[in-house]
């Protein structure tokens, strides 16, 4: 039997949810439109900042990128990437050569038992949309990715653990935040960079 206390606190937790999601998306969506551009590219970063919040909370709660989240994106971010690509007048070579080596690189990690497939589908998205902006950001990105994952490893590694059960639960560290979270530094620097290269 649900008491109404219970579905006031439901009703009052998805609310809080929904709110950190919009203001999740709402933030992101800002600075990555700041960030690249008004150009179509915008339109792929809106996307992913659209379910950026909902992949990081379940991927730590659950252990889990759902395909409803993650295959949506690809359509909208190649579209986004051949838009933008045509309106620049350059061929989307370096967006498909970015996707296609997340995509292949975290296969690889897959197979070899590091990964799980839903980290391999999100890492093809966003290297596709950083690949718009050049290898040097799809690279970055990945790089990243990386680094704060291996930080944060290291830091579940040395903290101190209740046994070795324990150990091994906190070993299985989510990394489709890192993804993300490599995906955005990049975006948010990607002015600096480009400026100081030009």
């Amino acid at each position: 039997m649900i008491l109404a206390g219970d579905r006031d606190t439901a009703r009052s937790t998805r609310a809080r949810d929904l709110v950190a999601l919009l203001a999740m998306a709402g933030v992101l969506g800002a600075i990555g439109v700041l960030a690249v551009g008004v150009r179509p590219l915008a339109i792929a970063v809106v996307a992913i900042a659209a379910v950026t919040e909902t992949l990081v909370r379940g991927d730590i709660e659950r252990h889990r990128l759902p395909n409803r989240l993650v295959l949506p994106l690809y359509p909208i971010v190649a579209l986004s990437v051949g838009a933008d690509a045509v309106v620049l007048g350059r061929e989307p070579l370096s967006a498909l050569t970015a996707g296609a080596g997340w995509f292949a690189f975290l296969l690889v990690l897959c197979v070899a038992g590091g990964l799980g497939m839903g980290d391999v589908k999100l890492g093809g998205v966003l290297g596709l949309c950083l690949g718009s902006l050049g290898l040097a950001a799809a690279g970055a990105g990945l790089v990243i990715a990386f680094g704060t994952g291996a930080i944060a490893g290291l830091i579940v590694l040395v903290r101190p653990g209740g046994g070795v059960a324990d150990a091994r639960r906190r070993r299985r560290i989510p990394f489709g935040p890192f993804l993300l979270a490599g995906f955005w530094i990049t975006v948010v620097c990607f002015p600096v960079l480009t400026g100081s290269t030009a």
